[in-house]
């Protein structure tokens, strides 16, 4: 008997999250103009890992919408599209060095982490820019972003939200972790 890989979803599962992905595809037309869902729903059909990493979006509240598609490679780009920061990925500082830093306090874990086990990658500060052009998120919470190796060379991590009719990107210490603040992810398909 084969071992089922873990990192897939049950027919049953798969068929449910694919209802799911065209119901939020079709009430938010403006997040993907011009891309017809069949031709989405045949890729992610032939990429049963990547229909695993959407429902770990998903169960963690991340809620993944198509938000375009590469022109260059062809391949269909999910983010969170939750109204605020995902709500199971929240409380996390933002990468091991930083989780081994704190000596007391820890977060439940971190967002470097966290993401690579979900298979998703951390939006950066233009995908970040981008979000926020098909709606307004994070308006009560904010979203830790991908963070240049200098700046993160010297303590610190950047993040990000939507105050006052503007996107800020902001610093803190990497170590530091908040309720309000999680982590969105991206994936390619």
């Amino acid at each position: 008997m084969a071992t089922k890989n873990k990192k897939s979803l049950s027919p049953a599962q798969q068929t449910s999250l694919l209802n799911l992905l065209k119901t939020r595809f079709d009430k938010n037309p403006q997040r993907h103009k011009g891309l017809d869902w069949n031709a989405v729903e045949k890729k992610l059909k032939a990429s049963p890992e990547k229909l695993w990493s959407l429902q770990e979006m998903e169960n963690t509240g991340g809620e993944p919408d198509l938000v375009g598609q590469d022109k260059k490679t062809g391949e269909y780009l999910f983010y969170d599209c939750a109204v605020e920061s995902p709500a199971g990925r929240r409380s996390l500082c933002f990468d091991r060095e930083a989780l081994d830093a704190r000596k007391e306090n820890k977060p439940a874990g971190n967002v470097l982490e966290m993401a690579e086990a979900m298979g998703i990658e951390l939006l950066t500060e233009t995908d970040y820019r981008a979000l926020q052009q098909l709606g307004k998120f994070d308006s009560k919470t904010s979203s830790w972003i991908t963070t240049p190796a200098n700046i993160r060379k010297l303590g610190g991590a950047l993040f990000a939200d939507y105050r006052y009719g503007n996107v800020f990107v902001y610093h803190n210490g990497a170590a530091s972790y908040y309720a309000a603040r999680g982590f969105r992810g991206s994936l390619r398909v």
